[in-house]
């Protein structure tokens, strides 16, 4: 499944924490990310998803942190990606991890 607007699924997500300064001036790929996972669509695709903020206001760098229901963690630079290329990753990896998707892929 291609990472495209509306098209987030969770379901290999156990908990996202999304830590961000509001006063950064690259924080807004950060920002769109959250609103993305945190849509009524992506909830949806698993209730048991933990989505959490952490707001800062020490200047700090923005850092997603996914942990998967195996235990592997994907941390993020959110400075450093836009939306589409956290969004990319994360889709990329629950794509590997969602058995279903790998048999969708073979059709």
């Amino acid at each position: 499944m291609a990472a495209s607007r509306g098209a987030v699924v969770l379901k290999t997500v156990k908990k996202i924490v999304v830590q961000l300064c509001p006063f950064e001036s690259n924080v807004r790929s950060t920002r769109d990310f959250l609103v993305m996972v945190g849509s009524e669509k992506a909830r949806s695709s698993n209730i048991n998803c933990e989505i959490i903020t952490e707001v800062k206001h020490d200047r700090s760098e923005s850092v997603i942190d996914i942990t998967f229901v195996d235990g592997e963690r994907l941390v993020m630079k959110g400075s450093k990606l836009t939306t589409q290329e956290m969004l990319s990753a994360l889709q990329t990896r629950c794509s590997a991890k969602n058995p279903q998707a790998k048999a969708g892929d073979k059709k």
